[in-house]
């Protein structure tokens, strides 16, 4: 097989050395371990005129993390900048990209732009200001979030925000960027259409299509048309579901479904949800109220992401939930409503300190009682939850993980194949880089895209550096992304730590490609069964 010098292998090409199987591995765990000196190259490019330049510092070959750089005309901007758990027995935290590996980049950087408010996204900021001081471009909710983070850190009025509003457009720098209204499990959500002089990039940021959702702005689908119409170089798109065929779910059927659970069942009841879908919490509120049960929240990140909702009118629940989780004592069990942070089991979340029976604040829950999971499992923490749920059955606790007699308790807010069809028939991109997944669903979204009619599916790692143009996309170099974590162990310091998980794709048989760049072609039958036995 011919191979190229910029370190890509294409799926499905020819190469007798290669057995009839793609093996592709994936590291879900992540270990603290000492900085070790790193012999890949660290210096990015100064980009040009006649291209865009594109990094994954994050969110490639794992779930979480996500960063994205773009750079042109000499400038760069920053997408999104959030953080991953730390999966180790022995620490508890998050980890996020060190700002040392993109000093080439810092001096040039003209903007963070926030897709939405979740910590795989927005994680790393309050921890990493002002290290990474520009303008932080965000929706009311997400600002208003990071400001009080921010204040928490000493920081208050320190950090530029720039606030937009769903379908807004702005300049940065040598940038155009037009917000496109998306639907996701967080209000004001936003994809983002990049505009060069080169061209054009779509970063959807995490999305689905929610036909009937709760809370905030529907999906603008004539507006993913336009910018489709418009052209589109190359698209970087959420693939969490890409593997998955299941059909559109909303939010509204959640909501009526949590109704009947909380009317039917006679004891306490303690639901965990994430933080910020301020949709999920909206649909536990009126449910509540139809079933006749108080609403306390157990969780200082629910308190203040319920506060940042009602701050911007997002919310307008001061009628309906309790202001101290302790006001439920004393009350009848079929009257109290518990919700709860916890959903990947963290040690010392308000869910798993209840199934401990460790706060004097919350009510006991025992025989009788019900626990509602209404979050998905993060890959790697499936096993932190299931302990916590072995200690409410232990004790004869009815225990719901997302569903009741087969009826959904719990939607995910990642878009499966259908979607992700309909957005390429939307957008129509020239090349497809999957983001946002592990090694399996890049493989499974790349295969996708071509044979939605993008001319290549580039697979990436974190820390590749890639050239789009008109010609196509291009790996031009690898940056090692060294990181930083905030452990409890260390009160939140950031302190030196490597768990670095890669997407790592290798062809038995063949020379070892470090950190390869994989190409799916269209038109091709080798490529397109290749891409098949990879995913």
């Amino acid at each position: 097989m011919q191979r190229k010098n910029t370190g890509a292998r294409k799926i499905g090409a020819s190469d007798d050395r290669r057995s009839s199987r793609t093996d592709v591995t994936k590291n879900r765990g992540s270990t603290p371990t000492p900085l070790k000196e790193s012999p890949l190259p660290q210096k990015f490019p100064l980009p040009t005129d006649d291209s865009i330049l594109v990094c994954p510092v994050g969110g490639v070959g794992r779930i979480g993390m996500n960063w994205t750089l773009y750079g042109h005309a000499g400038r760069w901007i920053l997408v999104d900048a959030g953080s991953a758990f730390v999966k180790s027995p022995d620490e508890n935290g998050a980890f996020m990209p060190d700002p040392r590996s993109l000093r080439d980049v810092l001096p040039r950087l003209d903007g963070l732009l926030v897709t939405h408010a979740h910590e795989d996204h927005i994680g790393a900021i309050h921890h990493l200001w002002p290290r990474i001081d520009c303008p932080i471009f965000a929706t009311p909710f997400a600002a208003t979030l990071l400001k009080g983070r921010l204040a928490e850190k000493g920081a208050q009025g320190k950090a530029r925000f720039k606030i937009f509003k769903p379908g807004d457009s702005f300049k940065v720098g040598p940038f155009s960027i037009e917000t496109v209204p998306i639907t996701h499990s967080v209000p004001e959500c936003v994809a983002m259409a990049i505009e060069t002089r080169a061209g054009r990039i779509f970063h959807t940021g995490d999305w689905k299509f929610d036909p009937d959702p709760l809370l905030g702005d529907p999906t603008d689908f004539a507006r993913l048309r336009r910018v489709g119409d418009r052209g589109v170089l190359a698209m970087l798109c959420d693939s969490t579901n890409a593997e998955r065929d299941a059909g559109i779910s909303s939010e509204s059927e959640v909501a009526a479904n949590l109704a009947e659970v909380f009317r039917t069942r006679r004891g306490k009841i303690a639901i965990s949800c994430f933080a910020t879908n301020l949709a999920r919490l909206t649909a536990i509120c009126h449910a509540a109220k139809m079933s006749g049960r108080k609403v306390a929240l157990a969780g200082r990140s629910l308190e203040k992401a319920e506060a940042a909702g009602t701050e911007v009118g997002l919310l307008d629940h001061r009628h309906t939930i309790l202001s101290d989780s302790r006001h439920l004592k004393g009350l009848d069990p079929h009257e109290i409503l518990l919700v709860c942070t916890g959903t990947q089991g963290e040690e010392r979340a308000a869910l798993a300190k209840l199934a401990r029976g460790e706060s004097w604040r919350l009510p006991e829950i025992g025989p009788g009682d019900t626990v509602i999971h209404s979050a998905r499992a993060i890959p790697g923490n499936e096993a932190a939850i299931e302990e916590v749920m072995k200690l409410f059955r232990a004790r004869h606790v009815e225990v719901l993980m997302g569903l009741d007699d087969e009826k959904p308790l719990h939607v995910t807010g990642h878009a499966s194949r259908g979607e992700l069809k309909t957005m390429y028939e939307l957008i129509r991109p020239q090349f497809a880089i999957p983001v946002h997944g592990e090694a399996d669903h890049l493989v499974a979204h790349g295969a996708l895209a071509q044979e939605c009619g993008a001319r290549t599916a580039t697979l990436t790692e974190e820390g590749d550096l890639l050239r789009v143009s008109r010609d196509g996309v291009e790996r031009v170099t690898k940056i090692r992304i060294r990181h930083l974590a905030a452990l409890e162990s260390s009160g939140e310091k950031l302190v030196p730590f490597e768990g670095r998980v890669g997407m790592m794709a290798t062809i038995p048989a063949a020379p070892v490609v470090k950190a390869p760049v994989i190409v799916v072609r269209r038109r091709s039958r080798s490529a397109r069964s290749g891409a098949r036995r990879a995913a």
